[in-house]
């Protein structure tokens, strides 16, 4: 029998997690506040010993074992926040904990763990590999398996971060939280709609990790054929039984995000805090902003949850490109100039004294009719109203003009290969890769496609994250099952882009 509103509340109420998190400051955005006209606050569980609010729903969890079940010790699986509330809490409560983690786990992770007293079983290329493992030991070595959220003690200890928001402000309007598995999403909502119904709870999701809508839709929890990576600690493929129960019965509304607002998010996190989110950490105050531009909220007290700071630094490089693009700051054009001294003066002076972000331009064929192709970014002041009136300002001049700013493949691929089209025509399909980050994986692909099919193009760009991508384009595979059969072993997540503008425009 499922937990009531009421019995959720008594379980949140005597959760015993003060014992190894801490009562984390609300703190007011003020510069995002007045950029969009309302009090924007933000829950601070970054400044938790763990980095993030999963110490709340580990401890809580392991504190209610019995001694026969403490003697075994408990076993999870998690590349990440999770893996650390566990060990964590098995130091502070004396529990043997072993965390199974996948190989290609960065090794600032794994060493976070073992600094908290877990031990470290490396396995598997990926999570649900570890899980399965993890799994395997606790049906074979008797150890308690601690879930990362689908569980009622894992809800109500995080729910412990809904009671203290009501606590500090129990005037608020509305509150965004981050949804992955689901538990901190349900363990917050349950508890706040029994203490005051009338706030509005709202989940937010990665757009290409919305294992929630999807469950919606479906009207029970289904996998996800992929997931992103980018909010690693989002990037669930199925949501938890119990907490799907407890998300729809209690969020008032549910709404997804780009990789770009998300970016955009953290920016503006640091902006106001100077503290760094991971991803995943300010994916509810994406859904915040994007909320109240589409809603014109106004004048109303907003809370969101900065759930986790494990950032690795080298992802930097990809959140900072792509937080102009999330905010609207930046919009980016391929445009046709002639191929003449003085095309680029006359091609600044049309953009009115608006500064260039950037500019890609590679030589052509001179003195003829054929034009030059260029890649620019333009610093925007009004967004998406202010991309058109640029390439409605371009296109009456006479420059052919394409806007490439929702273009993926312009933002993670096109805009470090100008200058890359074919000396003549080939027949060639372009695909894009994403892949588990660690050594070998690069060669692993170029030693399955690389040998029996001409690669025609390639583009490939780390940013320091657990996964990779790249951009490929092959000779006369089009139709080819002997291809296809080589793509399905090489197992990672492919898309087909030729149709890509960005790629049409400058590579075709």
């Amino acid at each position: 029998m499922s937990a009531s509103g009421a019995e959720y509340l008594r379980k949140v109420v005597a959760a015993p997690v003060y014992r190894a998190a801490k009562h984390t400051p609300l703190e007011h955005m003020s510069t995002l506040s007045e950029r969009i006209g309302n009090t924007v606050l933000i829950k601070r569980e970054d400044l938790q010993t763990v980095h993030s609010f999963k110490i709340r729903g580990a401890f809580n969890r392991m504190a209610q074992m019995n001694e026969e079940e403490k003697a075994r010790g408990v076993v999870a699986a998690s590349a990440g926040n999770h893996a650390q509330g566990v060990a964590l809490s098995g130091r502070e409560l004396g529990i043997r904990t072993v965390i199974v983690m996948p190989v290609v786990t960065p090794s600032i992770k794994v060493d976070a763990v073992r600094g908290f007293g877990g031990e470290v079983l490396l396995y598997g290329s990926n999570f649900d590999e570890a899980k399965a493992k993890a799994v395997e030991l606790s049906e074979t070595e008797g150890m308690v398996w601690i879930a990362p959220f689908d569980d009622e003690a894992v809800i109500a200890g995080q729910g412990t971060i809904g009671l203290e928001l009501f606590q500090d402000r129990p005037n608020l309007d509305r509150v965004f939280v981050p949804v992955g598995g689901g538990g901190i999403a349900a363990g917050i909502a349950v508890l706040l709609k029994q203490l005051r119904p009338e706030i509005t709870v709202i989940g937010v999701e990665p757009a290409e990790s919305a294992c929630l809508s999807a469950a919606l839709a479906a009207g029970h929890p289904v996998d996800l054929d992929h997931v992103s990576l980018f909010a690693e600690g989002v990037a669930v493929k199925t949501i938890g039984e119990e907490t799907f129960r407890v998300c729809r019965e209690y969020l008032d509304d549910v709404i997804t995000v780009s990789s770009d607002e998300i970016s955009a998010a953290i920016k503006d996190i640091f902006d106001d805090t100077r503290a760094i989110a991971e991803p995943a950490g300010a994916v509810s105050l994406a859904g915040l902003k994007r909320y109240v531009q589409d809603n014109d909220i106004q004048g109303e007290t907003l809370a969101n949850v900065l759930s986790g700071a494990n950032m690795n630094f080298h992802s930097l490089r990809y959140v900072s490109e792509r937080a102009e693009l999330g905010e609207g700051g930046e919009g980016i054009f391929g445009v046709t100039i002639p191929e003449k001294k003085g095309a680029f003066l006359d091609f600044c002076r049309i953009l009115g004294g608006r500064a260039v972000t950037e500019f890609s331009y590679r030589v052509g064929v001179r003195d003829s009719d054929e034009p030059a192709r260029i890649f620019v970014g333009v610093q925007l002041k009004d967004g998406a109203s202010e991309r058109q009136a640029i390439a409605a300002d371009l296109e009456s001049q006479g420059y052919g003009v394409v806007d490439l700013s929702l273009d993926e493949v312009a933002k993670e691929h096109v805009r470090y290969m100008i200058g890359g089209q074919p000396p003549e025509d080939v027949r060639e399909t372009t695909f894009s890769f994403e892949f588990p980050e660690h050594p070998g994986a690069l060669q692993h692909f170029l030693e399955v496609l690389g040998t029996r099919w001409n690669v025609t193009a390639f583009h490939y760009r780390s940013f320091g994250m657990d996964y990779g991508r790249i951009l490929a384009a092959f000779e006369n595979v089009e139709g080819d099952p002997e291809f296809s059969a080589h793509l399905d072993q090489l197992g990672y997540h492919v898309k087909d882009v030729t149709d890509s503008p960005a790629y049409r425009f400058f590579m075709r």
